[in-house]
């Protein structure tokens, strides 16, 4: 188990590098630039001599490689550089930003779990009645719906009409995030709902159930002790690539409800081609994903004991 985790590890130094790279390639190629870009912005005008030596200052003049190598020097001296727009450290307006996200993703993953693995189980057990019917065809109209959709949707009728939450979330509590939380976890839990369903069908269909169920073993014992541990594997992978990309951000929806977190963050940095803090950004999701696979594989080898990683033979 050590030797596997000590070479994913390992595995994830070349893959964060190839990743910095191509994105700090595509931000280069894209043809804009963060000083016009910022004049643009805040409508001033200036000299094109002004202008060059904005870009010196920034070391936009430089060429490529050189940016590149000198900004992968400053990351691994721990110095992710200055925002080009607020002209503040990039790293502490990260970190400021990640409790928004954290609660949010917290309490998106909370009510998809609440919501999408009752709902799934029990339309596996009403297979083909009216009861699954009618979990399906509310899956299938929450998977439908864009997030930015719903987002409205929920705004309309809870904030504008009853006056229940905020329309803007100017502060980071539980009850501004209440409704981002909703908006995220309808999609989720509508596709989520499908995978439990045909997760707990396939092994309903296994020769153990019917054996179980020949022998004269209750239903519900055989359901909740060997069909649902047996389905934990696939659930698991699902909720935690779902919690890889909550932890990135939702960007349409933080921005829609003017939720300060990473997501809306990385979108206002796009607009304004803060190119220091779109690169800390990819940097996050990209280490966010590698731990989250790691992780994902270790909850294999402890929930399954069949399925064996990393030459563990034990």
């Amino acid at each position: 188990m050590s030797n596997y985790v000590i070479k994913r590890l390992l595995q994830m130094i070349p893959i964060l590098f190839v990743i910095t790279f191509l994105s700090f390639g595509m931000m280069r190629l894209a043809g804009s630039d963060a000083v016009l870009a910022q004049m643009q912005n805040t409508g001033v005008v200036m000299s094109k001599e002004v202008i060059e030596n904005a870009r010196a200052e920034l070391g936009l003049d430089k060429p490529f490689l050189t940016q590149y190598f000198i900004w992968l020097i400053n990351i691994l001296h721990g110095d992710m550089g200055v925002s080009y727009i607020s002209n503040k450290e990039v790293f502490p307006t990260f970190i400021s930003k990640l409790p928004a996200t954290l609660l949010l993703t917290a309490l998106s993953i909370g009510l998809t779990v609440i919501v999408s693995i009752p709902l799934g189980i029990l339309s596996a057990v009403k297979q083909n009645r009216f009861t699954d019917y009618f979990i399906r065809f509310c899956s299938f109209i929450g998977n439908s719906v864009p997030n930015f959709f719903a987002a409205l949707l929920l705004m309309y009728f809870f904030s504008i009409r009853l006056n229940i939450f905020p329309v803007i979330s100017r502060d980071i509590t539980l009850k501004n995030a209440v409704l981002p939380a909703i908006t995220l976890s309808i999609a989720m839990s509508a596709k989520y709902m499908r995978q439990v369903r045909a997760t707990v069908l396939d092994e309903l269909s296994k020769d153990y159930v019917v054996g179980a169920r020949a022998r004269g073993v209750k239903f519900s014992v055989t359901l909740t002790k060997s069909v649902l541990k047996s389905s934990f594997v696939t659930l698991i992978t699902l909720m935690t690539l779902s919690i890889g990309s909550l932890l990135g951000g939702t960007a349409i929806v933080e921005s829609i409800f003017m939720w300060d977190g990473v997501g809306k963050l990385a979108v206002d940095a796009i607009n304004m081609r803060d190119y220091p803090i779109i690169q800390a950004y990819v940097m996050w999701m990209a280490i966010i994903y590698v731990c989250v696979n790691l992780i994902t594989d270790l909850s294999y080898h402890l929930l399954d004991p069949r399925i064996r990683i990393g030459g563990d033979k034990k």
